[in-house]
């Protein structure tokens, strides 16, 4: 066969969560909720989550006036976020009630300081996977620049 006699593998379809699908996933809500959709989920393999930083935020009257920076354990938890409600929306299952613990932290660093007006991207990669419990690979991005990264698991569990 030819290149143009061999068929074309089908292209994947990525989904995405918008913030009432994110809602109906995780428990967190205003203001601990940090994360406002998903976009290019591949199940629960890899997705970006997005956090649209603004300056009203609760967390900028005291992280430090004057000078607003977004707490970098706020950017973990967008990572574990992200993960958590990819996690749930790849169960088959959908009817059955579950919920999200985040279970560990590893090799957390971080590299720029975020501010009011940035658009923080959590690329989330899966690196394992066993049973109920997730590991992943997380890399916050501010117009394509690194600004914190981590490894991060979940264990996801019926009420």
């Amino acid at each position: 066969m030819t290149d143009a006699e061999t068929p074309a593998a089908a292209p994947s379809t990525l989904g995405a969560a918008d913030i009432q699908t994110i809602l109906s996933y995780l428990p967190h809500r205003y203001p601990f909720l940090l994360v406002d959709k998903i976009v290019d989920i591949d199940g629960d393999r890899s997705g970006v989550g997005v956090k649209n930083v603004t300056f009203n935020e609760p967390h900028f009257q005291g992280h430090f006036p004057g000078a607003p920076v977004m707490p970098g354990v706020l950017l973990i938890e967008g990572m574990a976020q992200t993960a958590g409600a990819m996690c749930v929306s790849s169960r088959t299952a959908p009817s059955s009630p579950r919920i999200v613990y985040f279970m560990t932290i590893d090799k957390a660093k971080f590299r720029k300081p975020v501010v009011p007006g940035d658009v923080v991207k959590y690329h989330m990669t899966q690196i394992k996977k066993r049973a109920n419990m997730w590991w992943f690979r997380g890399e916050a991005k501010v117009d394509g620049v690194l600004v914190c990264e981590a490894e991060v698991s979940a264990m996801l569990v019926d009420k």
